[in-house]
């Protein structure tokens, strides 16, 4: 059992190996790889994951900082930024799946986004990118990152 004022961070995956967030793509790809295989995951409604980077941008894990309904989520800054700063994490990704398959992001996924970034600022830990996952078609990538669609500021 856990004292008083002390804080364990169960849920933060060790992945040395899987090297930097370097763009959407490498996010897309550590979801498929991690997040998708992670027993606590359920497609079928909407989570949300941080992914934990150091001052080189290397990930030192991640961890689900929540799992929603069908089509939303609830999420406070709060939650989010908890665990990266006892991780003493440098900067952030924060990633969310659609489970309608469409990465197209809502005004609430714009809006929480900019919430992070303002949290972010004061607490020194920037939100590198807030990457939406869906399904890849023909007609639409697999994956949209804010951040290359302008919501981010750089």
């Amino acid at each position: 059992m856990a004292k008083l004022g002390e804080f364990r961070i169960l849920t933060l995956r060790e992945t040395p190996a899987f090297g930097k967030a370097e763009n959407p793509e490498h996010s897309a790809g550590y979801w498929r790889k991690n997040i998708d295989t992670d027993l606590r995951y359920n497609p079928d409604v909407e989570t949300l994951v941080c992914i934990v980077l150091n001052t080189r941008r290397d990930i030192l894990g991640h961890f689900i900082v929540a799992t929603g309904l069908l089509d939303t989520i609830l999420c406070h800054p709060r939650e989010v930024f908890r665990p990266a700063i006892v991780a003493n994490a440098a900067a952030i990704v924060v990633m969310h799946n659609h489970p309608s398959g469409d990465a197209t992001p809502s005004e609430a996924d714009i809006k929480v986004t900019r919430d992070l970034i303002r949290a972010g600022q004061l607490l020194k830990i920037e939100l590198l990118d807030h990457v939406i996952i869906g399904t890849a078609t023909a007609a639409r990538p697999g994956h949209q990152s804010l951040r290359a669609l302008g919501y981010c500021a750089a």
